[in-house]
């Protein structure tokens, strides 16, 4: 059989002699970025949107850069660029493209909120705009998340009728159920009560018929014999 060699005491470590474990700490506890579970949203011309964007960080960050881009199929560009130098500081912007643009972004509360507003929207806003963030405490890695705008005429009213009444047939099957087992429980209740009274009446019945026909037991037996 073949030895395995040994590592010499206080020898470097080779890349792949660590742990799994730590391998994967670094992509465990590197920076999030996210715009909220909707992956679409809508807006009508010439109202305003709020773009969300949020990033957490195991590591903590520190002169952190982060921007907003848009981009569609033939156009992209910067909209507005900033810094966030601690945790304690807000976001500052230090670039911006479009005067309808603002950074609504704090941390105060630990939010790390770098939402954009979006203000007099035309029907060219429609595209994709993503949230750019780079931490250098993770060696400028860019982490970013995106989300889709669409600019449309006016919202359509979504029509719950289907909804509504699939809740009240699913509500009133529930309800019949429950009125089913009350209903059940009840009538088990009725025939305990009523099984109890027949054998009280059973029991008393037999007790009479023994008294009246001086069978073993009964009173009959001690009545004094007959002189004659």
């Amino acid at each position: 059989m073949g030895r395995f060699p040994l590592r010499r005491r206080g020898a470097p470590r080779k890349f792949g002699d660590e742990p799994a474990g730590l391998l994967l700490l670094p992509v465990a506890l590197s920076l999030e970025v996210s715009v909220g579970k909707a992956t679409t949203i809508y807006a009508v011309n010439g109202t305003e949107i709020l773009l969300p964007c949020t990033f957490s960080s195991c590591f903590g960050f520190e002169n952190l850069r982060f921007w907003w881009s848009y981009n569609t199929s033939d156009t992209y560009k910067k909209l507005i660029e900033g810094i966030v130098k601690n945790e304690k500081s807000d976001p500052k912007v230090k670039l911006r493209d479009n005067d309808r643009v603002s950074l609504e972004g704090t941390t105060k509360e630990k939010m790390n909120n770098i939402s954009i507003l979006l203000r007099s929207l035309e029907f060219s806003d429609t595209g994709k705009y993503t949230c750019h963030v780079k931490n250098p405490k993770e060696k400028d890695l860019e982490h970013q998340a995106t989300i889709f705008l669409q600019v449309v005429d006016k919202l359509e009213e979504v029509d719950n009728t289907v909804t509504l009444i699939i809740l009240a047939v699913v509500g009133g099957v529930i309800g019949l159920l429950v009125f089913i087992l009350l209903l059940k429980k009840f009538i088990a209740f009725i025939i305990k009560k009523t099984q109890e009274k027949k054998k009280e009446c059973l029991v008393s019945s037999s007790g009479n018929d023994n008294t009246e026909n001086g069978l073993p037991g009964s009173k009959a037996e001690e009545k004094p014999p007959t002189k004659v």
